[in-house]
Order: C-alpha cells, then sequence, then structure tokens
C-alpha cells in the first residue's frame, strides 16, 4: 500500500545569501500552504538542508543543494557531501549520482535565471517541469514538458521559493510506501511522482522585494550605528 507525499522540491532558506526564509518559517508555511514535505536546496552549500532536516521531527525535510555547473542550474536530492560548482552538466550530474543523490535540470527553460537549455540530456533523473517563479510561466512549462517526454525523465515540480508565502505554489505528488527521505528520491527515480502548481502571484513577489528591501536597511542601519 502506498501514500502520497506533496512536497515542494525546490525551496531556498536564509542559509542562500538571496532567501528571506527561516528554518522556523520554512516549516510554518510548509504546514499551513498543505504540504507534508519540502527540500531545502540552498544555493551551492548543504549543510543548512542537513542541518534543518536533523532538527526537525515532526515534517519531513529532504536535504538538497542547488548546484551552479558551468551550463545551468541543477538541483540534488538526498546527497550525502558538498558537490563542487562550475563544473559542466553532465559532470554535475556524475558528482550528485556519486553523492548517493538524484540530480534534476531545474527551471531549464527560463529567463533570467542560470536555465540548462541545451544542456539537458538523458543523464538527468528528472526535469523541474513546473518552476512557480518562472519566467516566461507556462512557455517554461511546455518547453520542460517536451524535454521530459524526449528523454524520458520523471516530471516534478517546485516554487524556487525565496520567501515564506511562496511555498507550495509549485509541488510535486510522489507515490511512496512511507514517508522518508530514501523512499522519495526512489519513487522519483522511477516516475511515481506527478506535477502541480500555479505561478506565484504577483504580490508575493512584490512582497518579497519590499522585505529584502527592508532587510538592506536594516544592515545598513546596523553596520552605521557599530
Amino acid at each position: 500500500m502506498t501514500i502520497q507525499i506533496r512536497a515542494d522540491l525546490h525551496v531556498h532558506t536564509t542559509y542562500s545569501n538571496d532567501s528571506l526564509i527561516t528554518p522556523k518559517d520554512l516549516i510554518y508555511y510548509a504546514k499551513k500552504n498543505g504540504l507534508n514535505a519540502v527540500a531545502v536546496t540552498d544555493h551551492n552549500r548543504f549543510d543548512g538542508a542537513i542541518k534543518i532536516a536533523k532538527e526537525t521531527q515532526d515534517f519531513l525535510v529532504i536535504p538538497g543543494i542547488e548546484i551552479s555547473s558551468s551550463e545551468g542550474h541543477i538541483v540534488a536530492l538526498n546527497i550525502n557531501k558538498s558537490i563542487q560548482k562550475g563544473l559542466t552538466a553532465v559532470e554535475t550530474v556524475e558528482h550528485i549520482h556519486n553523492a548517493g543523490g538524484i540530480a534534476i535540470a531545474a527551471h531549464p527553460y527560463v529567463y533570467f535565471k542560470g536555465c540548462l537549455r541545451n544542456a539537458v540530456c538523458n543523464a538527468f533523473d528528472a526535469i523541474e517541469v513546473i518552476n512557480a517563479r518562472a519566467f516566461p510561466f507556462q512557455k517554461s512549462v511546455k518547453k520542460a514538458q517536451k524535454a521530459a517526454e524526449t528523454f524520458k525523465l520523471s516530471q516534478v515540480a517546485g516554487t524556487d521559493a525565496h520567501y515564506g508565502p511562496q511555498i507550495g505554489c509549485g509541488y510535486t505528488i510522489i507515490e511512496v510506501e512511507e514517508p522518508t527521505v530514501e523512499e522519495v528520491t526512489k519513487a522519483i527515480l522511477h516516475g511515481r511522482c506527478q506535477p502541480h502548481g500555479q505561478q506565484v502571484p504577483l504580490i508575493l513577489n512584490l512582497q518579497q522585494q519590499i522585505h529584502r528591501l527592508q532587510r538592506m536597511v536594516n544592515k545598513a542601519t546596523l553596520k552605521l550605528k557599530s
């Protein structure tokens, strides 16, 4: 008998310099927005993800990392060590597999982000078909779906959230036998997952920018006082 996990597979916390999501916010908004799992995928570091996963007892946190390869961004889930940035896409995927994880092509067909485009290939385990902060949204979803079908890769979704209320706008339904990180990654690997979600509402993106400006002002004020 299987159960369904509803997981946002692409979330950044304050361990990423550009995110406003504290570990406390992460769990609060994930629960509030109907999830029962979330992947922490900070930029080029996974120490925060491991720490949050160990310290969270009542919610499934999937440790991950978003790696800046030389050809675009790649999300790794369930790895056991850090992955070097700046390698080619194929080299990065190989390192992820050697570290025991699965490799997801993150927002491969968007503007203004590190998108893989022609570097997407069958070396990957899955494609992030829905990225809720992607632009242009519908076009990127269609191109990612086509690539997933062409390379016969699993299709997943995530928000790419950097602000708490955004969490869960993109999510993946995953069929597992039990709610563990290992079962989730195995299910994705074998295609027992479906992407869902919608574009992050404009108001949430505006709120994110306002909070970022407030944080910058507060930091500058503290620096002047010191």
